[in-house]
C-alpha cells in the first residue's frame, strides 16, 4: 500500500512538472526567450508572465521542503531550487534568466525580508530576551566579535584581492546565528527546554539584533567610503536608540493604535491592516534614519503583543469552539485543556497573521537568492578553497562562543548550535551584493557557506545534545 501511494504521488509530481515545462516551452516568454538572450537585449516581460514565475517558485520552493525528510531546513531545499533555476541556462533554457533582474520579483523578495525579520522579532519579544541572562548575553557578544574580527584580519588569506569595505561585510555576513534552524533541531530531539537549548536561543536571538547593528555600521561605511570614530559613536548611537527608544515609544503607542482602530471595527480585517502596518512604518521610519528596513521590522515585531489586541474579534474557529464549550457545559480537567487551546490559538492571531503572509513572499527571497549563485563560479576551484576556509573560520569562532556561557552547561553544545548562519546571513550578503561590495566569485562562495553550516549542525548538534 505505502509504494502504491508512493508510485500515485510520483505520477501526480510527474504530472505537474510536466504542465510546468509545457507552460513554460508554450507561452510566449517561453518562446520567444531564446531569441532575446541571443540579442542580448533585457526584453520586458508582461504581468501574467510574473504571475508564472511567481506561481512556479513557491510551488518549487515548497516541493523542495521534502528535504525535511533527511532531517535539513526546508531553507536549505528553497536555495537549492533556486540554484537550480539560476543554473538552467547552461542547457539553452532561458525562461527564468530575466527573474534575476526582474524589479517586482525583487520588491517582492525586500518585501519577504522585512515580513522575515518581522516576523523572528514576534516570536521573540523584550520578555524572552531579558529572560536568558548573562550566559547568552555573552555567547551572542562573543559570536558576533570573533567572526567579524577573525574575517576582517584574516580576509586578505581567505579572500585575496578584496576591498577593506568587502572585507567588513564578509565578517557581517558571518555574525547572525539561524534561530529557527537550531530551534527546530532542539525541538525534534526534545532537547527544547534544556538550560542549553534556553540559551543557544537567547543568543542567536540577541546575536540577530547585535548583527544588526553591525550592518549599519558597515553599510554607513560602504556608502561614505570612509568612516571617523565620531560617526561610528554616532552609528552605533543612533541604532541602540532607534531599537531602545522605538520599544518604549512603540510599546507606548501601539496599545494605543490598536485601540483606535478597533472602535473602526473588530473583524479580523482590521487587525491584519493594524499588525501589518506597524511593522512596514518601522521599516520606514528605520530607513528614515538611516538604518535598514529590516532592524525597523525587527523592532516592531519586539513591540507587538497579543494583549493589545484583546479587544478584536477572535479567530472564526475559536469562537466556534468557545461555542461548543458552552453549549455541551464541558467542566473538568477537559474543559481546562479546552481552554488552554483556546487562550494559545486566540494569543497566536497576530503570529499566524505575519507567518501566512511569510508564506508567500519568503520562499521568493530564498529562492531568488539561490538564483543569484554563479555555478560557474562554484566550478572555479578558488572560489571553492575560499568558500572551505571562511566556512572553517565561521565554525571555530561560533563554537568558540560556545565556552563563555559558564559553568554547569554543555559548552560545546551551546557553541555547535551558534553554527548554522540561515536566512539574516543570506539578508546581509544580498545587501552586499546590491551595494556593489561583493561580486559573484565572494557571494557564491557565501551562499555555500551558509548552505554548508545549515547542512553539518542538524546531526552534529543531534549527537552532541543527547549527552546532555
Amino acid at each position: 500500500m505505502y509504494w502504491l501511494n508512493l508510485l500515485r504521488q510520483r505520477k501526480v509530481l510527474n504530472f505537474f512538472l510536466f504542465g510546468i515545462a509545457f507552460a513554460i516551452i508554450f507561452s510566449p516568454a517561453g518562446l520567444f526567450a531564446n531569441e532575446a538572450a541571443a540579442e542580448g537585449g533585457a526584453q520586458s516581460v508582461g504581468i501574467p508572465v510574473i504571475f508564472l514565475w511567481i506561481a512556479i517558485m513557491l510551488i518549487l520552493a515548497k516541493i523542495s521542503s521534502l528535504i525535511e525528510r533527511v532531517g535539513q531546513p526546508a531553507v536549505l531545499g528553497e536555495l537549492l531550487i533556486g540554484v537550480a533555476l539560476g543554473s538552467l541556462y547552461l542547457f539553452n533554457i532561458n525562461f527564468f534568466e530575466q527573474i534575476k533582474s526582474n524589479e517586482i520579483i525583487h520588491f517582492l523578495a525586500e518585501l519577504g525580508v522585512v515580513i522575515l525579520l518581522f516576523q523572528i522579532g514576534i516570536e521573540s519579544s523584550v520578555q524572552t530576551m531579558m529572560k536568558v541572562g548573562v550566559p547568552s548575553f555573552l555567547v551572542a557578544c562573543v559570536g558576533v566579535i570573533l567572526p567579524q574580527t577573525a574575517i576582517y584580519f584574516l580576509g586578505p588569506w581567505l579572500a585575496p584581492g578584496l576591498s577593506t569595505t568587502a572585507y567588513l561585510f564578509l565578517g557581517a555576513t558571518m555574525t547572525a546565528t539561524s534561530v529557527g534552524i537550531t530551534a527546530r533541531v532542539l525541538q525534534d530531539i526534545g532537547k527544547a527546554n534544556t538550560p542549553e537549548a534556553r540559551t543557544i536561543i537567547g543568543a542567536a536571538v540577541i546575536d540577530d539584533v547585535l548583527g544588526l547593528i553591525i550592518l549599519a555600521i558597515v553599510s554607513a561605511i560602504v556608502l561614505q567610503g570612509s568612516i571617523a570614530m565620531g560617526t561610528l559613536i554616532i552609528i552605533i548611537l543612533k541604532a541602540t536608540v532607534f531599537l531602545g527608544g522605538g520599544i518604549i515609544l512603540g510599546g507606548w503607542l501601539a496599545p494605543r493604535i490598536s485601540m483606535f482602530f478597533s472602535k473602526i471595527h473588530t473583524g479580523s480585517g482590521m487587525k491584519f491592516a493594524v499588525v501589518i502596518a506597524f511593522g512596514l512604518v518601522f521599516a520606514y521610519l528605520a530607513a528614515l534614519v538611516g538604518l535598514a528596513p529590516i532592524v525597523g521590522a525587527f523592532t516592531a515585531g519586539l513591540i507587538l503583543t497579543p494583549v493589545y489586541f484583546d479587544q478584536y474579534s477572535d479567530p472564526g474557529f475559536v469562537d466556534d469552539l468557545k461555542a461548543a464549550v458552552q453549549e455541551e457545559r464541558v467542566d473538568g480537567p477537559l474543559a481546562e485543556k479546552l481552554d488552554s487551546i483556546i487562550s494559545k490559538h486566540s494569543h497566536r492571531h497576530i503570529e499566524e497573521f505575519v507567518a501566512h503572509l511569510g508564506h508567500f513572499l519568503v520562499p521568493i527571497f530564498f529562492v531568488l537568492t539561490g538564483m543569484q549563485v554563479k555555478v560557474s563560479a562554484l566550478m572555479d576551484t578558488k572560489v571553492l578553497f575560499m568558500a572551505f576556509m571562511i566556512l572553517i573560520v565561521a565554525i571555530i569562532t561560533k563554537v568558540a562562543a560556545g565556552y563563555v556561557a559558564g559553568k554547569g552547561m554543555h559548552k560545546l553544545a551551546i557553541g555547535i548550535g551558534m553554527v548554522p548562519r540561515g536566512e539574516v546571513g543570506l539578508i546581509f550578503a544580498n545587501m552586499g551584493k546590491s551595494m556593489g561590495v561583493m561580486d559573484d566569485a565572494v557571494f557564491s562562495a557565501i551562499v555555500v557557506v551558509v548552505m554548508a553550516t545549515t547542512l553539518i549542525t542538524p546531526p552534529m548538534l543531534s549527537v552532541v545534545m543527547k549527552k546532555v
